[in-house]
């Protein structure tokens, strides 16, 4: 059973997105990384926040990025966890951190497009997956 900090990547050929969550699934950091970056930048984050756990998206670009987080850190603690639907979550999930003003709430939830690159944020949906699957064993 994971006991501590769990740093997620949403795995991208440009870009990665990162989040830190805790056990109890507070977000403690998002973030979006140049994917050729991503390997130092897990083992920095996870360092600093004493994470127990690494969870990798694991679709197109997953095998890349774990290979670059395997430069720094050991396989042991790199679970891949299944991102179906993460980035139509991820969509969700930042219209409840950033409600659309007055016009933006006139057009139906699947027409509204965000300002800005998700990939933190289904970093985060990737987390809690993981955090889910770990409550179950």
């Amino acid at each position: 059973m994971n006991s501590g900090p769990v740093v997620a990547v949403d795995p991208g050929s440009a870009k990665c997105g990162i989040a830190v969550l805790s056990a109890d699934g507070q977000v403690l950091h998002r973030d979006i990384v140049a994917a050729e970056m991503i390997g130092e930048t897990v083992d920095v984050i996870a360092e600093t926040h004493k994470a127990t756990h690494i969870a990798v998206g694991s679709g197109t670009g997953s095998q890349v990025v774990v290979e670059r987080i395997l430069v720094f850190r050991d396989g042991s603690d790199i679970t891949r966890v299944p991102e179906a639907h993460t980035t139509l979550q991820a969509r969700g999930r930042y219209w409840q951190d950033h409600p659309p003003g007055c016009l933006l709430a006139l057009l139906p939830a699947g027409m509204r497009i965000p300002p800005r690159p998700l990939d933190d944020y289904a970093a985060v949906i990737i987390a809690e997956r993981f955090l889910e699957t770990e409550k179950r064993s």
